[in-house]
């Protein structure tokens, strides 16, 4: 391997994302999804008597996070005066049931969309965006009811699903810095070779003869 080298160091400006503001937030919310959940493979024949539900949830694909609502608003924070913003934000989720019948046999449906709305308050001048990263998300059936078998679908007669979630919440802005930093050199590559040949090992005691069968 080369050695390390900072010798050749120079100005450089990166672009890179500026945190106006950073908070950790927990929440928990319900849904209930009604009427018919789409299962594909489900048919009228499928027995779901003593199943059991679980459920996964993961952020929406596309616009996982919307930004509603920007207000200023003044607080005094620790005896300063500050214009911070209450933001109404808008997340984005697919849910996805998973039916477990006691036979073994598994049948997820297609996901479901689901929405929730917050309220909250950071540094977020208008022009900033709003990050959120799920440290946790899942989610478990609270309660299913009778579960009715269709052509393709699973109707729930009393579904509750509960959604938890811990999230780091960031209000950022893409600038460009500018650092002193050392530029990155290639290790060297490995020095490889042919190996020589192999030969199997040799039974000199047997071959050739060393007339020890006279």
């Amino acid at each position: 391997m080369q050695e390390e080298n900072y010798e050749h160091e120079d100005l450089v400006c990166v672009k890179v994302d500026k945190v106006y503001d950073w908070i950790m937030k927990e929440n928990t919310f319900d849904i209930a999804p009604t009427g018919e959940i789409t299962f594909p493979g489900v048919t009228e024949t499928v027995n779901l008597t003593n199943a059991m539900v679980e459920c996964e949830v993961t952020p929406a694909a596309v616009n996982p996070v919307e930004i509603l609502n920007r207000e200023d608003r003044q607080l005094c924070v620790d005896g300063m005066d500050l214009c911070l913003q209450q933001l109404t934000l808008r997340k984005n989720f697919i849910a996805t049931l998973i039916v477990t019948l006691p036979t073994g046999e598994m049948y997820r449906s297609s996901g479901i969309p689901t929405s929730r709305n917050e309220m909250v308050t950071l540094c977020a001048p208008e022009g900033t965006d709003v990050e959120i990263t799920f440290t946790e998300l899942n989610c478990f059936v609270m309660s299913s009811g009778a579960l009715i078998a269709g052509n393709g679908t699973i109707t729930f007669s009393d579904l509750t699903i509960s959604v938890t979630t811990c999230q780091s919440i960031q209000s950022t802005y893409p600038v460009t810095v500018e650092i002193v930093a050392g530029f990155c050199e290639p290790r060297e590559d490995f020095v490889t070779g042919c190996a020589a040949p192999v030969h199997p090992p040799k039974c000199p005691y047997l071959f050739p003869d060393h007339k020890h069968c006279h």
